[in-house]
């Protein structure tokens, strides 16, 4: 044998052995020797101590089928199987409290070592037990997930095919977003559920308010897979509100888009903010279903909830809502149509409804017992957080039984903080309710526009209940304009500048009218007029200037066949007082009981009617202030009369029939100089 020859059996000779020695090494190797190295090295990268506390061991196991089949060499290497136990990694050294903000019972994972020759860590199968994590963040935005950050990014990249969790706890105490929650997970057996990969349970709070629920998901294989849909599943209760949703996640590694089918159900639309970022208003008690389809890119995001139906308190409602974001500010647009719509279901949004149905909606505020108008505050911080452009349609609307009122149209703007309704309009006992509104929300005090007029309204279809063959009824038409500032319907009208106007023209007055309208007030002043007998009326006309929250009386003249009765005096509507002054005037000898003045006094909710300065005490309940502030809170009858329309009180009219005025919002009509339109 030559001596190249014996040289290169040498070597090879050398290399076999150093082979053999290596693989002798690190089958015989004590990996829990690498512990400290390991332990440095992983603490040194995130900034925070790591440790494996307990055994750390390598096993090889032949390579996966899947890969063997796809490699020349595959089937020839072996995969490391390593699995340590007891691994912790700490919070930071200065975050408060001091302990773990992980721990793990155990962890085992099988690496494929031929990517790594291209960076890449491929790890089909990562198997985690008993982990559980603990989140906190404080008040300043302190927080213990997150960790330290590379200055440049990594060329290598981790690709995970199966995730299997063992009896996972998370916890979550979140003092920014007010979150204390504890989740427990765990993976699903694929042979008894095919469908779902994971399954979890959540409880603890938010807001303050309770939180429980669970559900289930895809397994983390299946986000690998952009073919196969994610799927999702879960019902979650956050104190009066449910949310429940069943569908399936597309392009699941990108979040490309959601297809779910979702139902809510809660105490009022106005609690869904704090969960869901979208501005709704508040409402009693709803339970909506739908689709929900999501669009979600690194840019922005679109959400549509497409042909839902349900119901708010007795109302129906449905229609398609569509949210995005990405621009200056989220943008939420849709129709609604309702097809009954029940009057007392829109007392919530100004705060109307009653203490006990604000504690069943979850409200704090309460309505003072000794006021009327309703003191909740419009929330108008929240009024920047979307713009908005949504229409409704009410086809029939529901006051009381006989109450007709039909075709509302509603369509709702919010830009920038500035609320408009324009129009709201409805259909009113066969005449016509047109308004607009405008509520500013840009500065603390909120500016406050509002226009609106009554055309036609027939008093026979407003009060079918009347004998029709008695007498005949005419109609009511009207016109108000105000401005005002606050954020409050108390405190708007309790500021308010501008005109109330009202015509009736004909028909007839009589107590059970007074009634049947609810004016509890106008009842008892009719019956000590006229007792309980059926007056016919000539017309009446009322022109009321507001200044500064005071309605003053300026005309005010009901015109009968037996008198002329003439009301002066105001209506104090920032202290809901009354002060008014009814002077009878018989046209002859046949009522001799209209010699005598009568008074209005008391306030909103305790009013007094008195014969001279003798005081009648009576309970009126909420609709006393529609006695003299039917223009603000009902149908407002106020005058501009087109010319197809005669009044029968002559010159007395011209006044009232001139289009009433307003100055801008935040000036009083004492200091600001109005020129009245013609």
């Amino acid at each position: 044998m030559s001596r190249t020859a014996k040289i290169i059996l040498g070597a090879l000779a050398a290399l076999l052995l150093a082979v053999v020695a290596a693989v002798i090494f690190i089958l015989t190797f004590d990996w829990n020797r690498a512990r400290p190295w390991i332990n440095q090295r992983v603490s040194e990268s995130i900034g925070r101590q790591f440790a494996i506390e307990g055994d750390l061991s390598l096993h090889w196991q032949r390579a996966d089928a899947d890969a063997a089949s796809s490699s020349r060499w595959g089937r020839w290497v072996p995969w490391p199987r390593l699995q340590a136990r007891s691994v912790r990694i700490a919070n930071p050294e200065s975050f408060v409290p001091a302990g773990a903000t992980a721990t793990i019972g155990q962890i085992t994972f099988t690496l494929n070592p031929l990517p790594l020759l291209a960076r890449d860590i491929s790890i089909p199968t990562l198997e985690i037990e008993q982990p559980e994590v603990a989140l906190v963040r404080h008040k300043d935005n302190s927080n213990n997930w997150t960790f330290k950050s590379s200055d440049s990014p990594s060329t290598w990249q981790l690709k995970l095919g199966r995730l299997v969790l063992r009896q996972g706890r998370l916890s979550l105490d979140d003092a920014v977003k007010k979150v204390a929650i504890k989740a427990q997970v765990d993976t699903l057996d694929p042979a008894r559920d095919p469908v779902y990969g994971l399954a979890w349970t959540v409880k603890g709070s938010f807001n303050g308010a309770p939180v429980s629920g669970g559900g289930r998901a895809g397994g983390v294989l299946s986000l690998q897979d952009q073919r196969q849909p994610y799927p999702l599943q879960a019902e979650v209760k956050v104190g009066k509100t449910s949310i429940g949703v069943r569908g399936t996640l597309t392009k699941p590694a990108e979040l490309a888009a959601l297809d779910l089918h979702l139902a809510l159900s809660g105490a009022s639309m106005g609690n869904l903010y704090p969960l869901t970022g979208v501005l709704l208003p508040e409402t009693p008690p709803f339970a909506t279903q739908g689709r929900l389809i999501g669009k979600l890119d690194a840019s922005h995001s679109e959400w549509t909830y497409e042909e839902f139906s349900g119901t708010v308190g007795g109302s129906d409602l449905g229609g398609s809502l569509h949210y995005s974001t990405g621009g200056e500010r989220p943008q939420l647009a849709g129709e609604l149509v309702s097809n009954v719509l029940r009057f007392e279901d829109l007392a919530p949004l100004i705060g109307a409804d009653s203490n006990a149905e604000k504690a069943q909606r979850g409200a704090e505020e309460r309505q003072p017992g000794n006021r009327v108008l309703p003191v909740k505050p419009f929330s108008t911080e929240a009024w920047g957080a979307l713009d908005a452009d949504v229409k409704l349609t009410g086809k029939r609307i529901v006051k009381q039984k006989d109450l007709p009122i039909t075709d509302l149209q509603a369509h709702l703007i919010l830009k920038d903080k500035v609320l408009s309704l324009a129009p709201l309009d409805f259909g009113v006992a066969g005449g016509q309710l047109r308004s607009t509104i405008r509520l500013d929300g840009q500065q603390t005090r909120m500016k406050s526009e509002m226009q609106l007029s009554a055309r036609r309204l027939k008093i026979q279809k407003l009060y079918p209940a009347l004998d029709a063959s008695r007498t005949s009824f005419g109609e009511i038409n009207g016109d108000a304009r105000l401005s005002a500032t606050g954020n409050s319907v108390a405190a708007m009208l309790g500021s308010s500048n501008g005109q109330l106007k009202m015509l009736v023209n004909q028909g007839a007055i009589s107590k059970l009218l007074l009634e049947q309208m609810g004016l509890n007030v106008g009842n008892i002043v009719i019956n000590k007029l006229f007792g309980d007998k059926e007056v016919k009326l000539n017309c009446l006309a009322a022109d009321l200037p507001v200044d500064n929250g005071i309605l003053t009386a300026r005309t005010f003249v009901l015109d009968t066949e037996d008198a002329l009765v003439n009301v002066e005096g105001t209506v104090d509507m920032k202290d809901e007082k009354l002060a008014l002054t009814i002077h009878p005037r018989s046209k002859g000898l046949r009522i001799i009981s209209l010699r005598a003045p009568l008074y209005v006094t008391g306030t909103f909710k305790d009013p007094g009617v008195g014969v001279d300065k003798g005081v009648l005490a009576l309970r009126a309940g909420g609709a006393v202030a529609l006695a003299f502030l039917a223009p603000v809170a009902a149908i407002l009858p106020l005058v501009n009369i087109d010319g197809e329309q005669k009044a029968d009180c002559g010159g007395l009219l011209d006044e009232a029939k001139k289009a009433p005025v307003a100055p801008p919002a935040g000036k009083s009509r004492s200091s600001t100089k109005v020129t009245p339109k013609k």
